[in-house]
């Protein structure tokens, strides 16, 4: 497992590593159909660099994701590999439910 907090990662390529969905195509869609936010900016370019300290909020069907990237990855590993790579926010605000 590698894993990097130094540097820059295309936004559409991190998206697929973290396992958000399960090809770099639709997280590619995802991001030029307008569902992604990057530090509450609306992003559509794939491209767009990201980082560790960046804030992605994604509109999936049926959910919304708030992550806080904490590293850039070097592949797309298993679920346990992808959950270091971000900092679920949006589970944090429902822990008091």
């Amino acid at each position: 497992m590698t894993i990097t907090t130094a540097g820059k990662q295309r936004l559409d390529k991190w998206i697929w590593f973290a396992r958000v969905v399960k090809t770099r195509a639709l997280a590619a869609k995802l991001v030029s159909d307008g569902h992604v936010r990057v530090n509450a900016q609306r992003v559509d370019t794939p491209a767009k660099p990201v980082g560790p300290g960046d804030v992605l909020t994604i509109a999936l069907d049926s959910r919304v994701l708030v992550l806080r990237i904490v590293a850039a990855g070097a592949r797309r590993g298993p679920f346990s590999e992808a959950c270091l790579l971000f900092e679920d926010l949006a589970e944090d605000g429902r822990r008091g439910d």
